[in-house]
């Protein structure tokens, strides 16, 4: 993703430059030689600056600065957000970045406990995960025998059921659904694997520095997150996911239908 926002940078300032150059330096002399054989006639690279340019630079900004699609590859978010899922981020809710350095150029707000964030892990830079936010900076976050506690609180469960997978996610089918209560409005459904052969991990406690976050996947025991390589620098966040706008799922047979318009 990073090198299809570096190539759409690109593309855009040069169309943009190639159309501004010739309006400025050549197009008048270019018009004063129009009756003589062909030699009023665009350039063919003048042409198409023209017309990509304006489509190119709508492109930029809605992605870099509004909102930009991501897809969902794997099960680490389930039941939230399911293999398959299209959703959109708001690129603006934690701030306005520039695109390829993802530097933050005008403040406008901070994550919240319970929000679901797209980010670039500190140990794999040219990649985008998904996870939820439930430690804030300053916070105090311990998580044994499947419990979360935030600053020695330990968050509120409320039985569901078992849950019950399709597709890509049946191999979930099984797993205890759970309410999880971090206060607030941060009430969202987890996955839990019980069984008494499965070996559970991430255990342990943690203090999340300023400027910093702990996340979490929903599916507890299919995340790689913040109980294995540490809290995640805010410099890191891309933006805050808030709509599914598509399901496709070829393994569950096609379009989910029910998925689209699902808010997060």
């Amino acid at each position: 993703m990073k090198w299809f926002e570096l190539g759409l940078v690109l593309l855009t300032f040069a169309s943009g430059i190639i159309w501004l150059l010739d309006r400025l330096f050549f197009a008048k002399a270019r018009k004063a030689r129009a009756g003589l054989l062909d030699e009023g006639r665009e350039p063919v690279v003048v042409d198409y600056a023209r017309a990509f340019f304006p489509i190119l630079a709508v492109v930029l900004v809605l992605r870099s600065f509004i909102a930009e699609p991501f897809r969902i590859p794997s099960s680490s978010m389930m039941p939230t957000l399911l293999i398959g899922d299209f959703i959109l981020v708001n690129k603006f809710a934690y701030g306005l970045r520039l695109p390829v350095n993802n530097r933050k150029v005008i403040e406008i707000g901070l994550p919240e406990r319970g929000d679901v964030v797209v980010f670039r892990p500190p140990a794999h830079p040219d990649q985008d995960w998904i996870k939820r936010v439930v430690g804030l900076p300053g916070d105090a976050i311990a998580y044994r025998d499947n419990v979360l506690y935030v600053n020695g609180e330990a968050s509120a469960y409320q039985p569901i059921g078992a849950y019950v997978g399709k597709g890509r996610g049946e191999e979930m089918s099984g797993a205890s659904l759970l309410a999880e209560d971090l206060g607030g409005d941060g009430r969202h459904e987890v996955l839990e694997i019980d069984s008494p052969m499965f070996a559970h991990h991430g255990v342990g406690e943690w203090t999340v520095p300023e400027g910093e976050y702990f996340v979490m996947g929903d599916n507890r025991d299919r995340s790689d997150d913040s109980r294995f390589w540490g809290t995640l620098p805010e410099t890191q966040l891309r933006g805050k996911a808030f709509l599914v706008w598509m399901n496709f799922d070829s393994a569950a047979g096609g379009v989910d239908f029910d998925r689209i318009g699902t808010r997060l």
